[in-house]
């Protein structure tokens, strides 16, 4: 019998995850179905959209905007990662039991590593945004050994209560909060840009100081070509500029191995889904 899994979002049109999914079920010879559903935001909606899914024979559901906190309080387990970000972006169902994780810094960290070839281990690292995007990459970016992470966000409070909570997690890592202005005279390996700006074509408020001589820059934002942040950082001189894509295919194989127990190769996808940087 072919199993069923699918992404629950709303809106869900955009999502690349059907095809990303089936491009890997295919590889690997998995025989699935793989959908997506658009969930109602109503009080209750996403619990009655999963319960019909798990009624009908679905095994799994990868989750995204707005539903990541909603499947938090979904689940009957959840990993330390989905603990601590305090969000789900995967569940997977097992009779009564519903498991959850957090796979979005888990598949950035193996984009950056992995794909792109930059060692995290004893990087300093900025951190642009204190939403669950940040949330889901702090505890994975401390594994790999960054040796400093900085979340700097417009509110500076949000910033700090965030790096606060995942301190006693961080290991050897030091972290920090602060507001965007606190910036000045600091310099980085490695910065994300996990804001929602690029979505609008907005530049965060950073000056290109902050990018030490051949950094890396990374949007998480995928699929909008140069977008303003990119674009200062290639004017500062960093070395890399890379787009979200292949932390959405990461994930999103993380998600597959988790489910079916096999590793898909992520290099077909991110080629197919990959727009220049121009």
């Amino acid at each position: 019998m072919t199993d069923r899994y699918a992404v629950i979002g709303n809106p869900i049109d955009h999502s690349k995850s059907p095809l990303i999914h089936g491009l890997f079920a295919q590889a690997t010879g998995q025989d699935l179905h793989y959908t997506a559903l658009l969930g109602e935001t109503t009080p209750g909606g996403f619990a009655r959209a999963a319960n019909a899914f798990r009624a009908a024979g679905g095994r799994g559901l990868n989750v995204t905007v707005p539903f990541k906190t909603d499947a938090f309080a979904y689940a009957t387990e959840l990993s330390p990662d989905a603990q601590l970000a305090g969000a789900v972006n995967a569940l997977k169902f097992e009779g009564d039991r519903v498991l959850g994780q957090n796979f979005d810094g888990i598949g950035l960290v193996r984009d950056v590593e992995r794909n792109l070839g930059l060692a995290i281990a004893g990087q300093r690292v900025l951190v642009l945004g204190a939403g669950g995007a940040t949330r889901g990459a702090l505890l994975p970016l401390a594994r790999a050994g960054a040796s400093l992470i900085v979340v700097a966000n417009r509110t500076a409070e949000k910033a700090k209560i965030l790096a606060q909570t995942f301190v006693p997690h961080a290991g050897g890592t030091t972290v920090e909060g602060c507001g965007l202005g606190a910036l000045e005279d600091r310099v980085f390996d490695i910065v994300f840009n996990a804001t929602s700006a690029s979505l609008s074509a907005e530049l965060p408020v950073i000056s290109p100081s902050v990018f030490a001589p051949g950094a890396l820059a990374y949007d998480l934002v995928y699929g909008k070509g140069l977008t303003p942040f990119l674009r200062l950082a290639r004017q500062a001189g960093c070395a890399q500029v890379v787009d979200g894509v292949g932390m959405l295919a990461e994930q999103a194989a993380e998600a597959f191995e988790w489910w079916r127990g096999v590793r898909p190769d992520t290099r077909d996808v991110i080629a197919r889904l990959t727009v220049p940087l121009t």
